[in-house]
């Protein structure tokens, strides 16, 4: 992905690379703090360096820069459609500082990741919000989503995964 960057904006979007594993937890536990999860936070620097930059990258991190200062992330990973026969693009995370709030910078991540969607030859480019974050459905579906209301969530983690990896 080229970077985003023009010689008059301040804004710069470019790949997260190993060495911003310290700055991605930092915006990962800012994330997590505006979703009142921050006691959820178990990732470390050499979680995230092992998991996003090893021999089997699990995801890819999209980083903003404003005025060369980290200002938000995209965290994201390929998906599959079934129905369409097409990759997909899923959003795992996206986050603005709350001082760079209203500065284009939510916008300009989810265009570029729009547009790596088309570039891979994704049919759909998707991801969840919580639904109490308002101000974030009212941002989503102002960039042209469409809140699913028929779909849930389901997840196994911890004990239950055990258990189910196990089962047999």
């Amino acid at each position: 992905m080229n970077p985003l960057h023009t010689p008059d904006s301040a804004l710069r979007l470019r790949p997260a690379t190993a060495e911003d594993c310290d700055t991605l937890l930092r915006l990962i536990r800012g994330l997590a703090e505006y979703e009142h999860l921050l006691d959820r936070v178990a990732a470390t620097p050499e979680q995230l360096r092992a998991t996003l930059f090893g021999e089997r990258p699990a995801a890819e991190a999209l980083l903003a820069e404003w005025q060369g200062e980290p200002a938000g992330f995209a965290l994201f990973f390929p998906n599959y459609s079934t129905f369409l026969a097409q990759p997909g693009l899923y959003l795992e995370d996206l986050f603005v500082l709350p001082e760079r709030r209203g500065l284009g910078i939510g916008k300009a991540l989810l265009q570029a990741l729009a547009a790596l969607a088309v570039q891979r030859g994704c049919g759909r480019f998707e991801w969840s919000v919580l639904d109490w974050n308002q101000p974030a459905i009212d941002f989503y579906q102002a960039m042209g989503a469409t809140v699913m209301p028929d779909w849930r969530i389901c997840r196994v983690t911890g004990e239950a995964l055990q258990r189910l990896g196990s089962a047999g």
